[in-house]
């Protein structure tokens, strides 16, 4: 058996890197694509590799050579490489195509050493590599019935999304019999070619074979193992996080803050979200109206306070909307810059991120399980020197909780100490009893004028990609300032749409939090099962555990990355006393049952 590169394309949306080299040069992770590539098919027992090369050509030869690890290395030089697609490349190995038995491989790709055994070692002679579709693919897809026989090429240009669960890409590394090269591919690619063109790729051969019902090619589907193709720069910062080191990896995943779903088989314990809301038909309404929202300018803060006022049933006048939480909490954080700030640890790092050090005047709960209440605060803070205390309802990452009886004698005693109170209550819809645990009603933030409420939209209601958060108070005065610091359009129309038709959902969404909360109970008793875990008990979706043998915090997150999960390594935090620390988020059933069954293998 024999593997044949191509490797003659130009590489130009890489941009710089691939201005004095050819793509397959480009490192990932320190190691070059051929590299890897080369060194993988070492391990076969190959009678040759030939690299069909163009751009920048002689560089690659000369760094490559005649020889890689034992294993012979020949060239075909493409001379119109940059007027001519992979099709013409792969025309001009036809030759050594007819030869032997041959892997065909892309040279952009990157994957597991495990892809070139199982394709290999497969009985079949004539094989595609395939894997199911998911968002970040582009290219050709192919279609194949119960034996894994392929019955269709589906070019981009005939790609239907409505069809991509029946869609599998590519993964551009085929094993080809000799047989097949000489009487069926070779054949039809001249005659392809002679027709077409040399403008055109390889794969439209393989789909007039298709098309006739003569061809012996079938797809070998792969299962957990990774690969991905780089194009771009995204590609390449994708594909780098994907194949970096154990060491390494949860830094490279975690330094995103976010965009997880680039990754789709990544478990994501670390971000928290309400997994059984929005219902399938919200969702479907804001899918209905995706093309008038996509191209038509969203509303400014007086129609989106009012949506927010009619979504929480407080006054216009007494509610901001902020794109996100976090963009309110930098507003509101500025207005304390030169005041002491009682913050409670451990905390949402946010708020104590947007003050000096010197400005914090920190609360540490002395127990296991961080639980404090409102008399410990007024306790601490009655002969402390402070201009706003923050509290997070249930807090982050404890999941300690305060009952609204309790945080309106906090907010009362507040009032007579001269200290604005912070109430952020982004998990309060979590808490067992929700209905009647939310400060965010007209009576009560009238009744504590110096009280702030702040809420994130994302937590709960299960819509982080939307961007949306509310701060609330009666103190108009303060309101009216927020609303000019931020942007006339500070939200999109898809989360202003989203706050006008919630009303319709409300039903829903009492339903998913029920639902949610009995989950959390199965969760917390599965959790506890775990021996090397001390759960510490939450109402919020979430639960912060100590590591208390056998791991640190540190080594558990790195073994479970390396099992596609993700969590929170709260060890990493402010006033953490040096106790090994994780927060796992709640979610749905199937993923709680994968992450229970990864930590019992631990």
């Amino acid at each position: 058996m024999q593997a044949i590169i191509l490797a003659a394309g130009m590489g130009k949306r890489l941009g710089e890197l691939t201005k004095g080299n050819t793509k397959c040069m480009v490192n990932v992770n320190g190691i070059s694509l051929i590299d890897r590539t080369l060194s993988q098919l070492s391990k076969l027992s190959l009678s040759r590799v030939v690299i069909v090369i163009g751009y920048k050509g002689e560089n690659l030869k000369n760094y490559i050579g005649d020889e890689y690890k034992g294993v012979k290395i020949e060239y075909i030089h493409n001379p119109i490489y940059d007027k001519t697609n992979n099709i013409y490349s792969l025309s001009l190995a036809k030759k050594e195509l007819q030869e032997d038995d041959t892997l065909l491989i892309e040279s952009d790709l990157i994957f597991d050493d495990a892809l070139f055994p199982m394709i290999v070692n497969n009985p079949y002679p004539n094989l595609a590599l395939v894997a199911k579709y998911e968002t970040w693919m582009d290219g050709t897809m192919v279609c194949i019935d119960a034996d894994c026989n392929i019955i269709n090429f589906v070019p981009k240009e005939a790609f239907r999304y409505e069809d991509v669960n029946v869609y599998y890409k590519t993964v551009n590394i085929y094993k080809f019999s000799r047989e097949f090269s000489t009487n069926e591919y070779v054949p039809f690619l001249d005659a392809y070619s002679r027709v077409m063109g040399n403008n055109e790729y390889y794969e439209q051969v393989l789909r007039v074979l298709t098309l006739l019902n003569s061809s012996t090619l079938k797809a070998l589907p792969i299962q957990d193992e990774k690969w991905y193709e780089i194009d771009d720069v995204q590609d390449l910062d994708i594909a780098s996080t994907i194949f970096s080191c154990s060491e390494t990896k949860y830094e490279e995943y975690h330094k995103r803050y976010g965009g997880f779903w680039r990754f789709p088989k990544l478990l994501d314990y670390c971000y928290l979200v309400n997994p059984f809301f929005p219902s399938k038909r919200m969702k479907d309404e804001l899918r209905a109206n995706f093309d008038t929202l996509l191209t038509e300018y969203p509303s400014g803060m007086y129609v989106n306070s009012l949506l927010a006022g009619k979504y929480f049933g407080v006054k216009q006048e007494f509610v901001v909307v902020g794109n996100g939480a976090a963009e309110l909490i930098k507003i509101v954080m500025e207005e304390h810059a030169g005041n002491k700030v009682g913050i409670i640890y451990p905390t949402f790092d946010e708020y104590p991120n947007r003050l000096r050090s010197e400005q914090i005047v920190a609360y540490i709960p002395q127990n296991i399980n961080f639980i404090y209440t409102a008399d410990d605060l007024m306790g601490f803070y009655a002969d402390k020197s402070i201009s706003l205390l923050l509290l997070i309802n249930p807090d982050n990452p404890s999941g300690n909780f305060i009952s609204k009886q309790d945080v309106c004698r906090l907010a009362s005693w507040c009032e007579n100490m001269n200290i604005r109170l912070l109430v952020d209550e982004s998990f309060v819809d979590f808490t067992t009893g929700y209905v009647d645990n939310s400060l965010l009603h007209n009576d009560i933030l009238l009744q504590y004028p110096s009280m702030m409420v702040m809420k994130s939209i994302s937590k709960s209601y299960g819509v982080p990609g939307l961007r949306l958060g509310v701060f609330a108070s009666s103190d108009t005065d303060l309101i009216a300032r927020i609303k000019k610091e931020v942007s006339i359009w500070n939200i999109n129309s898809f989360a202003e749409f989203y706050l006008q038709i919630y009303g319709k959902y409300e039903k829903d969404y009492a339903k998913a939090c029920q639902k949610f909360i009995a989950e959390r109970e199965i969760f917390f008793r599965e959790l506890t099962q775990i021996p090397y875990l001390h759960v510490i008990p939450s109402q919020a979706n979430y639960f912060l555990c100590e590591v208390i043998n056998k791991y640190t915090s540190e080594e558990l997150t790195r073994i479970l990355i390396k099992h596609d999960v993700i969590i929170s390594n709260c060890g990493l935090k402010s006033n953490m006393q040096g106790r090994n620390l994780i927060r796992i988020a709640i979610r749905s059933r199937e993923d709680n049952i994968k992450l229970i069954q990864i930590l019992k293998k631990l």
